[in-house]
């Protein structure tokens, strides 16, 4: 049965990470779109320096269907969405970017598509309203991650999604090395479909996706969902020292120079190889032992697990 669109229960999760010029109306079109449905809206404000913080306890104390999460510090994008699915109360969460280039408009899009055979909705832009270089480097790394390292991926999916809360929990609860939603999707489930949804740029503010970020990015998607791409480098960095060990031994047979030249260029890939291992060997190791974020303030009940416990300090037999 297709989800009705009289009556819809959803959390929109909001990450925000110094967004003090989004972020009210960011609510205003939440609301304004969604308020006739039973909707939760979840900020989650990233360790924001600005007045991002402020501006949302206000607007929480205002309207009861407004809870706010706040992080420590900065723990990034990946931190942010995975707290607010822990924390969501509905049956589907709504993840809306604070700077709205995914409008709460085309929202209703994603719930129509919504039905008992279907765990997640993924919005594809039709028209993407962002610079060159960005529509580029986001292309070409879709195109690696499907195509050369058999990555599963929703084709076209963006951040601007619905999913189940539990659906989207238990991704979250994988502890993959590298927490990439899209990429983890189809490892707990194959009921995903895409819509068509329109895209528009940011109207305020500046991106928190430089090019080194989305470098970075997408170097931990292949990373760490691709065992082809660590297979690969192992079998590299073992034929690397095999022709290292060749080269050392053959310099009298084939020349001082040749043996350097060698040398040297097995170098330039086995270096970039080790890299590469000790990379994926980080997330593994960290994802295990290293909490992926810590909660300073909230209006929810957050477990302790999760909370960072600031102790009390005693001076002269008071608190303070």
């Amino acid at each position: 049965m297709t989800a009705s669109l009289a009556m819809f229960s959803v959390t929109v999760v909001v990450p925000c990470r110094d967004e003090e010029v989004n972020v009210v109306a960011a609510h205003q079109a939440i609301v304004g779109e969604l308020g006739e449905h039973d909707v939760e809206v979840l900020f989650v404000d990233d360790g924001s320096t600005d007045s991002t913080l402020s501006l949302v306890t206000g607007i929480a104390a205002k309207d009861e269907r407004v809870h706010y999460i706040s992080f420590a510090r900065n723990f990034g994008f990946e931190a942010a969405f995975s707290a607010g699915y822990k924390y969501a109360t509905k049956p589907w969460v709504l993840h809306v970017d604070a700077d709205l280039q995914g409008h709460p408009s085309e929202a209703h899009k994603l719930i129509a598509a919504a039905s008992d055979r279907v765990d997640a909705v993924f919005g594809v832009r039709d028209q993407r309203d962002d610079p060159l270089l960005r529509r580029w480097g986001s292309t070409m790394s879709d195109l690696i991650a499907r195509r050369a390292l058999g990555i599963e991926l929703p084709p076209g999916a963006t951040t601007f999604r619905l999913v189940r809360t539990g659906v989207a929990r238990r991704i979250v609860e994988l502890r993959r090395p590298a927490p990439y939603f899209m990429a983890s999707l189809p490892a707990v489930t194959d009921r995903y479909v895409t819509v068509r949804t329109a895209h528009q740029a940011r109207r305020a503010g500046s991106s928190k996706f430089t090019v080194v970020r989305l470098a970075r990015h997408a170097l931990d998607l292949y990373v760490g969902h691709s065992t082809a791409l660590a297979t690969g480098a192992a079998l590299l960095l073992c034929a690397g020292v095999i022709v290292s060990i060749l080269a050392v031994a053959l310099l009298g047979v084939i020349g001082t120079a040749a043996g350097v030249t060698a040398l040297l260029f097995t170098q330039l890939a086995v270096l970039p190889t080790m890299a590469l291992l000790l990379r994926y060997s980080v997330m593994a190791s960290s994802r295990d032992g290293r909490a992926l974020y810590y909660v300073r303030e909230s209006d929810l009940t957050i477990d302790d697990a999760d909370r960072l416990q600031l102790e009390r300090v005693t001076v002269g037999g008071g608190a303070r």
